[in-house]
């Protein structure tokens, strides 16, 4: 049973770059990331449709490579949560987390008993299909799972302290677009209320241990959440990193040498 080496880089604090995944569930997407040096691919189901039989044989592209599958539920509910980690997530993602509760159930649905309420089944995808004893594998299955709490709204802003001092939780990851929305400036993030908000979260996050993660879509944003702690960075969308380098080389063709 395979271990996840992103989730000790980051909790030390590391850099640890990867990608997220709305488009191409296709069986390369995995080993073209992980040449491109991401850690990890982060597989959306919030907004895109995919299913969990989609995600369970894309999570089989990963084995034997350098690069960690996880996903992004719809919400934190126990359905999503504990069926994401059943077929291979080592690392979930769970939107608009607004309170201590809601982070205290995400981790209730990941971990098995005595430290959560996740039902067991094992020698399936999430083990590898090891047949090793139970007593023996959850605790390495608890060790490997990164929990990531999204902040993305003016109420889990608010209660951003108390979210963080949630036992096992590992990431709090600043949703930029919907945080601005629920903040009532959308898209406005050279606004000095957007900083306040993402150095508050970043704030919170070092108080209690926690790393703090970000979707940067170019240069100027690696550069500066990184200037606020955040370390665990997604460098864009699977669509948006293939358009992005589409266009720079379309914009040549026909130009003068």
């Amino acid at each position: 049973m395979r271990d996840n080496p992103v989730r000790p880089a980051v909790l030390a604090g590391e850099p640890v770059a990867g990608a997220m995944v709305f488009e191409f569930f296709t069986p390369g997407i995995a080993t073209l990331l992980a040449q491109a040096g991401c850690r990890y691919a982060i597989y959306d189901m919030e907004h895109t449709g995919l299913s969990f039989e989609t995600l369970k044989w894309l999570y089989a592209t990963h084995r034997g490579l350098a690069i960690e599958p996880m996903v992004r539920v719809p919400r934190g509910e126990y359905t999503y949560i504990a069926r994401a980690l059943d077929v291979g997530a080592t690392g979930v993602m769970v939107p608009m987390v607004e309170s201590a509760e809601q982070a205290r159930r995400i981790v209730e649905s990941a971990w098995y008993p005595p430290h959560g309420r996740r039902g067991a089944a094992f020698g399936f995808a999430h083990d590898d299909f090891d047949t090793s004893p139970p007593a023996e594998k959850m605790p390495r299955l608890r060790a490997r799972t990164l929990l990531i709490a999204q902040i993305e709204t003016e109420r889990g802003l608010a209660e951003v302290d108390a979210i963080a001092a949630v036992d096992g939780i590992d990431v709090l990851w600043v949703g930029h677009f919907d945080l601005t929305n629920f903040m009532g400036i959308p898209g406005a993030f050279d606004d000095a209320r957007f900083e306040a908000a993402m150095k508050r979260v970043a704030a919170a996050a070092h108080a209690h241990g926690k790393a703090l993660g970000f979707m940067a879509t170019d240069a100027r944003w690696i550069e500066r959440v990184q200037a606020w702690g955040y370390t665990m960075i997604a460098v864009g969308t699977d669509f948006g990193l293939m358009v992005a380098g589409a266009r720079q080389l379309t914009g040549l063709v026909g130009a003068r040498p």
